[in-house]
């Protein structure tokens, strides 16, 4: 099968040139009849959240994306799309409760965590670094208008920590970060996604 990567808005291309480094087929999504084509994985890109919620709604994604990934469907959620993933966003009363899965908010809310929104500030506020994910050893991470994870709910699991915050989780097959792995030329994070 292949790979869908969510091109609405965002750095969906960087991630596309990954997946090509690492043999993985991917096609985008960019409208509802898109999911009609085959595809066991899922890639959302960094970008703005807001928009792409929005897009997802308006298209018609939403709520089909949503079924899937709960049915346990691989998906990879980066900056905006871990924001997207998220059980709830910090100062955002809409994501008090989880999403019924006939429910049109603008998010997928399918990830057990508490987000916070642009927590290292705007743009000038990007860093790099370097840290421990999982098993899988040290990463390059790097962090543009970054969410970081507040709360993980007792569903997920912590991957990685950046000076004391949670910036990677996984639940199930669904595996969320705060940084941009499609950026640095590590593959190991979308190796990870892979094998799932």
């Amino acid at each position: 099968m292949a790979t869908a990567v969510l091109a609405l808005q965002g750095a969906f291309a960087e991630h596309e040139a990954m997946l090509d480094r690492l043999g993985e087929p991917w096609f985008e999504l960019r409208e509802a009849r898109d999911l009609d084509r085959p595809f066991d994985r899922l890639v959302l890109p960094g970008g703005e959240s807001t928009v792409q919620g929005r897009l997802l709604r308006e298209e018609g994604m939403l709520v089909p994306l949503r079924e899937r990934i709960l049915a346990g469907m691989p998906v990879l959620g980066t900056c905006a799309g871990l924001i997207l993933l998220a059980a709830q966003v910090s100062g955002d009363a809409s994501r008090q409760d989880e999403p019924s899965p006939d429910q049109v908010g603008p998010w997928l809310g399918t990830l057990d965590v508490t987000v916070e929104r642009n927590a290292y500030g705007r743009q000038l506020g990007s860093f790099h670094a370097r840290a421990e994910f999982d098993e899988v050893g040290e990463v390059p991470m790097s962090f543009i208008r970054a969410p970081y994870v507040a709360g993980v709910g007792p569903r997920a699991t912590e991957l990685a920590r950046v000076d004391g915050r949670v910036v990677a989780v996984r639940q199930g097959n669904q595996i969320g970060v705060a940084f941009h792995p499609e950026l640095d030329g590590d593959t190991r994070v979308h190796e990870m996604f892979l094998e799932l």
